[in-house]
């Protein structure tokens, strides 16, 4: 797959280990990281961007804006929008979670080669595109030239078999992999999913798994297009061929996972290669202060109807808070509409509007000295979320949920294993 995006957009056949000077077809920038780009832009002499409607910018990490520094931030982006006639540009009211609020837009699509300021870019090879992080004067480099520079990764093949049980899913296929491999086992490289396994896998689970590839040192996490991706597309007005990997494609190693053997998995601190299964980590009681749901990893619809599932009809545990962070404004509404809201608002949670917030420790959930979190997020590491001693566990909305209800890590019981299994996972 990624060999095959790579030949498409040099006009050859292309192999791992070249370098590419390559057109992109969407540059994307938030307000933490866009501001150092236009810095270097502006200090370099730039005028006017090579191609304004390839340009995505998103006000999510710190917005609302939480002080006059952040507020500072995102009226630099603000105004570099309106000069140089950016009209993709988000902000608060109709922004999201950059990296759910693309795709759901139809910002990107299959096929696309994508790069963006910010390290969870691979989300979007859950569509079969190749999608990287970069730094921010790569970001500039792409204001002044539409182009940027790749070197051709060799991939990983992530074969999958079976079908979720109910209550496990992608964030759970992710972290297992994780732990399989660690922190640094895809360095440099693309992790492809393919596999009869991979029909059963939604698409929002899909962008969980591609977001976290990156967890694995991954350039790209990307997914087949399939008749999935496609029905996915075709919602919002774009029609995509399907496209695999070759039969006979070389691969740097293959990995076999039967996606019905796996249980919830929790990544203990401080690294997210630091997975157990609930199974293991039930039995070690460890009390919790806070729970977030949410985030670009898992702040899509689905998610949220996970979580609501288990919280519907019960209270939050005393000395327990519980944040809800939708992913956009599309899934906050859709969220009310399906009664989502009400169903976490009475079990005693706050809702906030779509904000990365407490996932890099910005705002809307910081946590004290000694505090310890479980969170739908993608990082664990010291201090991710606040206080240098606070401990952070990552799990899927079902888990958190769980735990939310009991005041410790917990993994769902029977009975709320049979209310997913009514929605599907």
């Amino acid at each position: 797959m990624t060999e095959k995006i790579f030949s498409l957009k040099a006009g050859r056949d292309v192999r791992p280990g070249e370098y590419l000077l390559l057109d992109v077809d969407v540059a994307l920038g938030n307000d933490i990281t866009a501001p150092v780009a236009i810095n270097e832009f502006e200090r370099f002499g730039g005028r006017q961007v090579c191609d304004p409607d390839r340009i995505v910018l998103v006000a999510d990490h710190f917005t609302p804006n939480k002080d006059i520094q952040s507020a500072q931030q995102v009226k630099m982006v603000r105004d570099f929008a309106r000069a140089q006639g950016i009209e993709k540009f988000y902000d608060v009211g109709k922004m999201g979670i950059e990296h759910v609020l693309l795709p759901e837009q139809g910002l990107v699509k299959s096929g696309d080669l994508i790069i963006g300021a910010d390290s969870h870019t691979c989300t979007y090879g859950a569509l079969g595109a190749f999608s990287t992080g970069v730094g921010s004067t790569d970001l500039a480099g792409v204001f002044f030239t539409g182009k940027a520079w790749f070197k051709v990764p060799e991939a990983i093949r992530v074969e999958l078999s079976g079908s979720f049980r109910p209550g496990v899913s992608g964030k759970d296929l992710i972290l297992y992999l994780i732990s399989l491999i660690g922190v640094d086992g895809a360095n440099y490289q693309a992790i492809e999913f393919c596999g009869p396994g991979t029909a059963s896998v939604s698409m929002d689970s899909r962008f969980t798994v591609s977001n976290m590839a990156i967890e694995a040192g991954g350039k790209a996490g990307i997914f087949p297009v399939d008749e999935i991706t496609q029905k996915y597309e075709l919602e919002r007005g774009i029609t995509v061929e399907q496209m695999g990997p070759d039969e006979g494609a070389v691969y740097s190693r293959t990995i076999g996972i039967d996606l019905g053997s796996l249980e919830p998995m929790v990544a203990r601190p401080f690294l997210p290669s630091n997975g157990a299964g609930i199974s293991t980590v039930e039995r070690e009681g460890i009390g919790i202060h806070q729970v977030v749901i949410g985030s670009c990893t898992n702040g899509r619809i689905e998610d949220l109807r996970n979580a609501a599932s288990i919280l519907q009809g019960k209270k939050i545990a005393d000395g327990v808070r519980c944040i809800i962070l939708p992913g956009s404004q599309e899934v906050y509404l859709q969220a009310m509409r399906e009664g989502l809201v009400e169903i976490f608002i009475e079990s005693g949670c706050a809702v906030s509007t779509p904000t990365c917030g407490p996932c890099l420790g910005g705002h809307m959930g910081i946590l004290a000295e000694g505090e310890v979190a479980v969170s739908t997020t993608n990082r664990n590491f010291v201090g991710r979320m606040g206080h240098a001693s606070s401990a952070l566990y990552l799990v899927s909305p079902v888990v958190a949920a769980s735990s939310a209800l009991t005041g410790r890590i917990t993994g769902p019981s029977e009975a709320d294993l049979e209310k997913l299994t009514a929605h599907a996972i």
